[in-house]
């Protein structure tokens, strides 16, 4: 297994984009040939290592995959860990945008927050935040339609808006609170969100699950009321045990999708019981 840590050499007031920090690129190449590889600071082409300390270790594994660990702050540093397929990064610090970006195998874990895009049209492999994610968490850019397709993001903190949207395939939990449009016009998938949720949950969705632990403001009226679930399965080993509203829609796609809603913190979704 190759061993590589990353040390910003400044604190970065221009955004850096710097795909080349990826496993599959580091691995097998020499210290120098790390430091060699284009990055973009500003407007201006540079070197890997004109911005971060490279310090290259190698242990013996059958795994051959590159294991890349940042050290600080790279929270203006863009796409790293983009169509990455295998080995692990690990940032410790907040990250930038787009990470993760289409990737289909491996690990990333950010101990720190991350801006947008995160898992940005992910195909595999896992992306686990210990803090906050920025907007368009697992959503395709602007205009696209090319959702997440599989694999697995974790966030410990809160999210922004349009999570999930566009997905297909895979899985998003967030354990802190969630923005608006969560799982935007989603069309297969899972996404939980352990506590509050804004508004606009599953617009337009015509597949997949929502689940929804805390607070929702109120559930969109082209869905309708299916029954009471006594609990709700996240994943192979995650149940939470809770009576859950289970709504379907999104009506006005001829949506088959499902929304699961808490009781408990949504007494004034009660009324609804009455059409059961």
């Amino acid at each position: 297994m190759m061993l590589v840590n990353l040390y910003p050499l400044k604190e970065f007031k221009l955004p850096v984009v710097a795909e080349c920090i990826n496993p599959d690129i580091f691995q097998g190449k020499k210290p120098k040939e790390i430091e060699g590889l284009e990055v973009w600071e500003g407007n201006k082409q540079k070197r890997l290592g004109e911005l971060f300390k490279v310090e290259v270790a190698k242990e013996e594994s059958v795994s051959e995959a590159a294991v890349i660990t940042i050290h600080g702050d790279v929270s203006h540093v863009k796409r790293i860990g983009v169509g990455m397929k295998g080995g692990e990064i690990v940032v410790k610090g907040d990250a930038g945008m787009h990470l993760g970006e289409e990737m289909s195998g491996g690990k990333i874990t950010v101990y720190g927050n991350v801006l947008g895009w995160a898992g940005s049209m992910m195909k595999g492999g896992t992306i686990e935040i210990h803090g906050n994610a920025g907007d368009y968490l697992g959503a395709p850019y602007r205009g696209s339609t090319e959702g997440m397709k599989g694999g697995k993001i974790i966030v410990h903190g809160n999210v922004g808006n349009e999570v999930g949207a566009h997905m297909k395939k895979g899985l998003i939990k967030i354990y802190g609170n969630a923005g608006q449009f969560v799982g935007f016009r989603m069309h297969g998938g899972t996404i939980y969100v352990q506590k509050d949720c804004g508004g606009r949950g599953g617009a337009c969705m015509t597949d997949g699950t929502i689940v929804v632990g805390g607070f929702l403001e109120s559930v969109l009226p082209t869905f309708t009321i299916e029954g009471l679930r006594k609990r709700v399965k996240i994943e192979e080993g995650e149940v939470v045990e809770a009576p859950f509203y289970l709504f379907l829609g999104d009506l006005t796609e001829n949506g088959r999708g499902r929304l699961f809603v808490a009781k408990e913190p949504n007494p004034h979704l009660g009324y609804y019981e009455k059409f059961l």
